[in-house]
């Protein structure tokens, strides 16, 4: 049997899918996943995957693309599976979706729907209202006849992460990592820099990771105190650099599910504009930051809405470090 999984979203949204991922690929023979140019970094990343389909999907990301019926045509010609899981977070339709895989001849469907489907859909599944994003990918694929195997913890995995001690040096050290893809999610420079300060004096060994784009950022908050890598590391290798921390420190972004997947515990700085129970850090122990009944909860805005970003930066880089040490002591390393 050929499966595809449709998740056309982000980097963190297709890392979140992975344990969906695992459960359809332990009854089937070939599976690929459908993803858009964002989410397929983290896609070769996941076990389970045979196969990568990337498309930039009209109606995905922040800034889609226009209709283009020779692509469709071209992506329908390409498609090759007997059934399909189309993952979509809670706010999405995966209508559109499902047509395009009904015209590729995709004989089972299966998604999460609030809308009347028609003949697109073959397993019309309902997800529970506050379940977090990778149980209810779970949930779908269980209802799909896909459930995950007894052995399998059900947990975020990606493949083993490189060794990545030539970029972060000897010791333990605690990640900063201050970037997020909208600002409404992320903490202040200035308090990021701050938190770097506070952590190399109270003993600990800050180290900034960001992208090739957030240079600036990275060498502001780190400092004279914290040991930069912004744009020294493609995703394999911040998962090993993410994956040799004793903490991670970092908003709601790809990097705090990618923390997740390689096992490391979490200082979340969770701006509620998207429901933390349904995007908080799964299967890992963590600590979540911010005030979460803020005015701006729920309101998917990218650019904070109310003035001086009190969700996020009433708090402060005290916090912060007790937030990291209250981790180390209960995976019970010294703080």
């Amino acid at each position: 049997m050929k499966a595809l999984v449709a998740r056309l979203d982000s980097f963190g949204d297709v890392l979140l899918a992975g344990p969906a991922v695992r459960a359809v690929a332990a009854r089937a023979d070939h599976v690929t996943l459908f993803c858009g140019p964002r989410g397929a970094p983290a896609a070769r990343m996941l076990p389970g995957v045979d196969d990568i389909l990337v498309w930039d999907a009209p109606w995905a990301g922040f800034q889609p693309p226009p209709v283009d019926r020779a692509q469709i045509d071209q992506l329908v010609d390409a498609i090759d599976a007997d059934t399909a899981l189309i993952l979509t977070s809670y706010h999405q339709s995966p209508l559109p979706t499902a047509l395009l895989l009904r015209l590729a001849g995709v004989r089972h469907l299966a998604a999460d729907s609030e809308d009347y489907p028609g003949a697109l859909l073959d397993v019309r599944h309902r997800r529970a209202p506050h379940a977090h994003e990778a149980e209810a990918a779970l949930d779908l694929a269980a209802a799909a006849g896909f459930p995950l195997p007894e052995d399998d913890d059900g947990c975020l995995r990606v493949r083993p992460a490189p060794l990545t001690d030539h970029l972060t040096g000897g010791g333990p050290y605690v990640v900063v990592h201050p970037g997020a893809s909208a600002r409404a999610r992320m903490w202040s420079p200035g308090r990021s820099a701050e938190a770097v300060r506070l952590l190399a004096d109270a003993g600990h060994r800050p180290v900034v990771t960001g992208g090739a784009d957030e240079r600036a950022l990275t060498a502001f908050v780190a400092g004279d105190t914290g040991l930069d890598l912004g744009g020294h590391t493609g995703p394999a290798q911040l998962a090993g650099v993410l994956a040799g921390a004793a903490v991670v420190v970092t908003p709601n972004s790809a990097p705090a599910h990618l923390a997740a997947a390689v096992g490391t515990p979490v200082v979340s700085l969770f701006a509620p504009v998207v429901p933390a129970e349904r995007w908080r850090p799964y299967g890992v122990p963590y600590v979540l930051l911010g005030d979460q009944d803020a005015p701006c909860a729920d309101s998917r805005a990218r650019h904070c809405p109310i003035p001086g970003h009190p969700c996020l930066d009433t708090v402060t880089a005290h916090d912060v470090l007790a937030a990291v040490e209250k981790v180390l002591v209960e995976k019970g390393l010294p703080s």
